[in-house]
């Protein structure tokens, strides 16, 4: 890599890493050491590929991109301890801060329908509202409303299956229990 190269990486990495840190670390919670490791492993992947591949256009679209699928997989890794379904706060704005519900409502996301799963993480993660993600989408508010409820509707489903899973099973999160194998539409 030449001493250019180098430095436009240098360059990349200090314009994007706090919106990456930020994006990731609440996603989990707020586990600082979590978090972390996730942007060094999102980095490394951007280290081997952009090499190869060149820089893509938007850096930071890409790199949320990867943290997003790193993020999916380290949630599908995961066993989690069970949790008492009231610990959960899945209405709500905020998602509950504490970490463990934090991985437990990452797992059931990250075995959402895409469209699913976005509509969630603009909303809650991002903070959007309703008007906001309409407007981004060129749809109505009233069918990202309904949007969003389907969407809590089949997250509750996946983390009371989950919840519902005997101790003695381990608590292993099956691969089997997805819905991101299916096409998305777009609207």
């Amino acid at each position: 890599m030449s001493p250019l190269q180098e430095s436009e990486l240098i360059q990349v990495y200090r314009r994007t890493v706090r919106s990456l840190y930020g994006y990731v670390s609440k996603r989990v919670g707020g586990n600082v050491s979590l978090a972390e490791d996730l942007v060094q492993e999102t980095w490394m992947r951007a280290l081997d590929a952009w090499p190869r591949k060149g820089m893509p256009n938007d850096p930071l679209a890409w790199l949320l991109r990867v943290a997003r699928n790193t993020l999916v997989s380290y949630y599908r890794s995961q066993r989690l301890q069970l949790m008492d379904p009231a610990d959960l706060n899945i209405e709500g704005r905020e998602p509950s801060g504490d970490p463990e519900a934090a991985a437990l409502i990452g797992w059931g996301m990250a075995r959402l329908r895409r469209s699913h799963a976005e509509v969630l993480e603009d909303f809650y993660f991002e903070g959007k509202s309703v008007q906001e993600i309409a407007a981004e989408r060129s749809l109505s508010e009233r069918a990202i409303e309904g949007r969003l409820r389907r969407a809590r509707i089949k997250l509750r489903k996946k983390l009371e299956r989950l919840l519902r899973q005997p101790a003695a099973s381990g608590n292993r999160v099956r691969g089997g229990d997805t819905e991101d194998a299916r096409p998305t539409r777009t609207p």
